[in-house]
């Protein structure tokens, strides 16, 4: 049986460690908050911009579709036989967050073996600590060449991070070497639901303009259409990579709040067992001490 001390030393250090996980509750519904305003900002110009995208492209077909020419957009809409695939991946940099780690990296796991499969090479672009021990284990079996790695950022995520994680992708894709590039995040639908999602970023889908909603000649642009679209296009695709890491980031806040919540309710738990266990072993000393002493007493009697 426990001793008394020992008990005691149990339930102050379970009441220590519920003091930290409330406090850690606390800081991450703060930055969530936060981080949840960023996200609703960000989003109205990240749908914007792919509908101002879109709708620049679908001129382009009409226009090539109108002079008789084959349909060519931007090469961020082509489709190419590259041997090559690029990957952002987007994690945490810490634990403490329940299964948010687990479930992007097993999704990370998978995609990566289906690459392998089909003989890709695969260059990464890793967002978060977890991401990039991940890869660097993984490298040597799955054929993964790390092109950047971008850790301690969370969470304080501004667009500059999301300019460096789209450079080293977005200079390979243009200059032909990988097919296309994809993101693996979570996506942020509320406080308590977080889904891994893998995010399609380049090649961007050629829009489908059938000739009767409208007509490049309804419309004047300076500077012109093709010189608008290559100027946008890199943006677009920034804002999305922005979009994605603000997503993961409230995502990550969110899941460490539920973790720190629950944990801090077993504590409360475990401290009442304890409790509980306490109070019947002092009980079970004192009834001892007294059949000791009514004992010894009637020893003494005869």
């Amino acid at each position: 049986m426990a001793s008394l001390r020992e008990i005691r030393r149990k339930i102050k250090s379970v009441k220590s460690t519920q003091q930290i996980t409330k406090a850690m509750k606390m800081v991450s519904a703060a930055r969530m908050r936060r981080a949840q305003s960023a996200i609703l900002s960000s989003r109205p110009f990240a749908q914007r911009m792919e509908e101002a995208v879109t709708d620049l492209a679908k001129l382009e077909v009409r226009a090539d579709r109108a002079a008789g020419r084959e349909v060519q957009i931007h090469p961020y809409f082509d489709k190419r036989p590259a041997e090559a695939v690029g990957l952002l991946l987007v994690s945490a940099d810490k634990g403490l967050c329940g299964s948010f780690n687990t479930n992007i990296l097993r999704l990370a796991i998978a995609w990566l073996k289906a690459r392998r499969a089909e003989g890709k090479k695969v260059v990464v672009v890793c967002v978060g600590r977890k991401g990039r021990d991940l890869v660097n284990r993984l490298r040597e079996d799955v054929g993964v060449e790390k092109a950047l790695e971008l850790v301690g950022v969370f969470p304080k995520i501004t667009f500059a991070h999301a300019e460096l994680a789209a450079k080293p992708l977005l200079e390979r894709y243009e200059s032909g070497e990988l097919a296309s590039v994809t993101i693996l995040t979570t996506e942020f639908h509320s406080v308590v639901s977080q889904k891994v999602a893998e995010r399609p970023l380049l090649p961007i889908p050629t829009p489908d303009a059938p000739d009767g909603e409208l007509a490049p000649s309804d419309f004047k642009f300076e500077p012109r259409r093709e010189d608008l679209l290559s100027a946008l296009l890199p943006r677009h695709a920034k804002a999305q990579i922005y979009r994605a890491l603000l997503e993961s980031q409230a995502s990550e806040l969110a899941a460490r709040m539920n973790a720190m919540d629950s944990a801090s309710k077993n504590a409360a738990e475990l401290i009442s067992d304890l409790t509980l266990w306490m109070n019947r072993t002092r009980q079970a000393i004192i009834t001892r001490e007294l059949m000791e002493i009514v004992s010894g007493a009637e020893a003494l009697a005869q």
